[in-house]
């Protein structure tokens, strides 16, 4: 846990979604489900698959080359690369690497940061605090997922939540200190590790015949499990963070949470006791793209003019690890 002081802002974003939609009726004809059953018990209808020759990193560019025109920036002004994901194009190098000569990014500092659906609101946290510490003017921050290519497409408990897409971030160091991001919070519970992994390919169980043939390589998740935890999680590091800056809930002008279930999302506004329509929500068209969602998200709200200057924002999140995380803003 760490606490930020501002001077970070976030000058512009960007996001991309591959073309190809699949809708819960297309998934109703390959597998023992229903729209009904879907959006009933997730909020999704539809998500958007990676189609042939796009990956974590060419979907990466995408996202970053529209927030660095959003933001005003050129390559050669961004001095640091941090890619949060789940699974790169290979095991190695990093998506960053990818990214970073695609994007023409001369010599950056590059790295991949792995935090699952909470990796965002992790590379907020890094990132902002590297460029606080050092020499660091603009960096690029990208959420990218193409989570397509680890779900078991017969397992219809967790290949109905996921979808594809990237959403980025350009920080920027500001004199500034009445804005920007203002303080984030981060956890994690390694004990619980299990409830939502992909046990292949890593060290610990290489690609084998037995291990392709339990279908050890797709992501595996214990839903009902993971659900508890996520509310309990994300509601903790809200209230850490608003305490923290002596907010209350209701001086929060726009929460953006990780877009996985809508239930999760209608469960946290009880708890803390706010309007549902006050939380950003697009998983109804995208699912659950890890890493990319709340970036995406962001992206949309902006556009959507639903961010104004000196407006509070709140991103919260929560996933495998397991991990969680909170980002309080101030608009600029």
């Amino acid at each position: 846990m760490t606490r930020s002081a501002p001077g970070v802002i976030i000058s512009g974003t960007g996001s991309y979604a591959p073309p190809r939609i699949v809708s819960n009726h297309d998934l109703s004809t390959q597998m023992n489900t229903s729209d009904e059953w879907i959006s009933s018990r997730t909020g999704i209808r539809e998500r958007r698959i990676a189609g042939d020759g796009e990956a974590t990193a060419s979907m990466g560019c995408e996202a970053g080359r529209l927030a660095m025109q959003d933001a005003g920036v050129k390559p050669s002004d961004i001095d640091l690369l941090v890619v949060p994901t789940l699974i790169s194009d290979m095991l190695f190098p990093s998506a960053a690497s990818l990214i970073q000569t695609r994007l023409n990014l001369r010599n950056v500092t590059s790295f991949d940061l792995s935090a699952a659906c909470s990796g965002f609101i992790y590379g907020l946290e890094v990132v902002s605090n590297m460029m606080r510490s050092g020499n660091y003017k603009h960096a690029l921050v990208i959420g990218s997922e193409k989570l397509s290519s680890i779900l078991d497409w017969d397992d219809r408990s967790t290949s109905v939540l996921f979808g594809d897409g990237a959403g980025a971030a350009v920080l920027s160091k500001v004199d500034d200190t009445g804005c920007g991001i203002i303080d984030s919070y981060t956890g994690n519970d390694g004990s619980k590790a299990k409830l939502l992994c992909m046990p292949g390919g890593g060290t610990a169980m290489p690609a084998t015949k037995e291990s392709l043939e339990n279908r050890d390589h797709f992501l595996k998740m214990n839903g009902p499990e993971v659900f508890k935890i996520a509310v309990r999680w994300m509601e903790q590091s809200a209230k850490i963070v608003l305490k923290r800056n002596n907010l209350k809930p209701e001086d929060i002008d726009l929460f953006i949470p990780h877009q996985a279930n809508l239930r999760i999302i209608e469960t946290l506004a009880r708890i803390i006791k706010i309007p549902k329509e006050k939380f950003f929500v697009n998983l109804d068209r995208y699912g659950n793209t890890s890493a990319a969602s709340i970036p995406i998200a962001l992206d949309e709200a902006r556009q959507k003019e639903l961010i104004q200057t000196g407006d509070n924002v709140l991103m919260i999140a929560f996933g495998a690890g397991l991990t969680w995380g909170s980002t309080l803003i101030k608009w600029h």
